[in-house]
């Protein structure tokens, strides 16, 4: 009959599991971002030294992406990183504290805003030379297939970084040997202030991974139901076949490349900020979740106030930790030296 949809036309309903992951998801992108304003206000204060690359704006790339993953898989990144580390189950406390230069911080204050590091969590770091991490994500790649575990491999880069040579290296590699390995850019627009247009000359990025022998898929970065599911099918390919991924993800940094530039930079218009701000991940996401039931305004508000104790909470923290010992600056230098077979004797 003309005007009625039929069954299979019809919008399932997200059944329950589906319901409590989307809450999940949304915390999780209200605590970076309200986490990253904060960031954002105790650099201003003097209160965090160094560089600050914040994440506001693409929460969802980090939430979708690494949802997906396992606890044993490894994660790798570069500087701005801090959304990534509390998708991945760092505590507020640690990276907070690693920002302010504290012996409580995930890295031991040592690190900063751009190393943040929890090895037991297999998150492997951010790194502040562009694109020096896209090799090391390959490199914990290869070593799942050489051991014979079925550890996928996640290595988050920006648009900018895949112009460089280790990103063509790597990924011929990747192919070549088929590595479980998941390689996201994260596609903001800009690297820097300049725009993917004036720097690639090809601007659908993900068209490069045809040169490598591996799907290249791209994907609305402002939608995490959407991140989600196609990094569920990279991880799938990863560890069913040893298959990698080229993943562009399109997203949008709502504020400057770093603290040190204005809030927009002055090669972007405000009405282009505006109008990605009107599909907000958190926005969208959470609108979804009213579609169907699963979110009103008293919800949306236990979240926020959840969420802002939690990141009160981690600036305490960090406020009243101590500095590191001037001893530590000899720490973690080098690996332990291995025993000698006649020292091991000898014990």
């Amino acid at each position: 009959m003309a005007g009625t949809a039929t069954k299979e036309q019809r919008p399932v309903k997200p059944d329950a599991a589906t319901l409590d992951e989307w809450r999940q998801w949304l915390r999780m992108m209200v605590l970076i971002r309200r986490f990253e304003e904060k960031a954002g206000e105790a650099y201003s204060l003097g209160r965090i030294g160094g560089f600050c690359h914040l994440y506001i704006g693409q929460e969802a790339v980090a939430v979708g992406t690494i949802s997906a993953l396992r606890p044993e898989d490894y994660v790798i990144s570069a500087y701005r990183e801090h959304g990534q580390a509390l998708a991945r189950g760092m505590s507020s406390r640690s990276v907070m504290a690693e920002l302010y230069g504290k012996a409580t911080g995930c890295s031991g204050g040592k690190g900063g805003s751009m190393h943040l590091f929890d090895a037991g969590l297999h998150f492997m770091g951010g790194h502040g030379i562009v694109g020096g991490q896209i090799p090391l994500g390959a490199g914990f790649a290869f070593a799942a297939k050489y051991r014979g575990t079925d550890q996928v491999s996640l290595t988050f880069f920006g648009e900018a970084a895949a112009n460089i040579g280790a990103f063509h290296e790597t990924l011929n590699i990747a192919g070549l040997w088929k590595l479980p390995a998941v390689f996201v850019i994260e596609n903001n627009g800009y690297g820097m202030g300049t725009s993917v247009q004036r720097s690639s000359a090809i601007t659908d990025l993900f068209e490069r991974a045809a040169s490598y022998d591996m799907p290249g898929v791209v994907v609305d970065g402002q939608d995490v139901v959407a991140v989600r599911k196609a990094m569920d099918d990279a991880v799938r390919r990863a560890r069913s076949d040893s298959s990698p991924t080229l993943l562009e993800v399109r997203t949008y940094r709502y504020v400057g490349h770093s603290m040190s530039d204005a809030a927009h930079g002055t090669y972007r218009t405000k009405d282009e900020v505006d109008e990605y701000q009107a599909r907000d991940p958190i926005l969208v996401l959470a609108n979804r979740m009213r579609e169907a039931g699963a979110l009103d305004d008293a919800a949306m508000e236990a979240i926020e106030k959840d969420v802002m104790a939690e990141v009160e909470d981690a600036l305490r923290f960090a406020d009243e930790s101590p500095e590191p010992e001037p001893e530590s600056l000899w720490t973690d230098v080098y690996a332990p030296r291995p025993a000698s077979r006649a020292e091991s004797r000898d014990n």
